[in-house]
């Protein structure tokens, strides 16, 4: 039986290199979903709401479709994507020195069935100079990602300990994507899909 298409429903680039990485066939159909939180709504929660959101809505007959949305976390209040460089300075500086929480939640569709799950990572940020979190926006490498860094980038140079799925810091928790493949009856044969035995 050959395996369904792999769908990513995501425009992010980080997400293609890691599935690309795994050896892994996909179309990319990015998901438009209102991205906004809702009141009381924890990090967790709208993570894996969000992702189950953009599965669903990317999903197609005989495919799997991947949804995922990565939220930031810092002293209770949840960092999406900065609006403007301004913003994201701020968020840089607020991180700098002391650590935070990501989640990135993760969901397979496959016509009407649905599985979902979100991980969780913390990371610390050295202590940073404001010249250096200047410098570090002014890459322009922050202004597409929540909390306002990458850490497959030049944002390297700002972490200084991740504790967890370092993949789920880059949103796509690789072995929470097995997990939910093999729900749906498929496992990771290193470069494709095969059913489960």
């Amino acid at each position: 039986m050959p395996p369904p298409r792999l769908i990513l429903a995501s425009s992010s680039p980080r997400r293609a290199s890691i599935l690309s990485r795994l050896g892994l066939e996909f179309d990319v159909l990015p998901a438009a979903v209102d991205e906004s939180i809702l009141a009381g709504e924890t990090a967790a929660g709208a993570a894996e709401r969000l992702a189950r959101l953009k599965a669903g809505a990317s999903a197609r007959a005989n495919a799997l479709s991947l949804g995922c949305d990565t939220l930031v976390a810092y002293e209770g209040e949840i960092l999406g994507k900065p609006a403007s460089p301004v913003e994201a300075q701020h968020m840089v500086e607020r991180l700098s020195g002391g650590r935070h929480l990501v989640y990135t939640g993760i969901a397979l569709a496959h016509d009407s069935h649905l599985e979902s799950t979100v991980e969780r990572t913390q990371v610390w940020f050295r202590a940073l100079e404001e010249r250096e979190a200047e410098e570090y926006v002014a890459t322009g490498e922050p202004l597409d990602k929540a909390g306002a860094y990458g850490i497959q980038g030049y944002g390297a140079a700002i972490v200084s300990r991740v504790e967890g799925d370092f993949f789920n810091v880059m949103g796509l928790p690789v072995q929470r994507f097995l997990e939910l493949l093999r729900r749906f009856g498929w496992r990771y044969a290193f470069d494709s899909l095969q059913p489960v035995e």
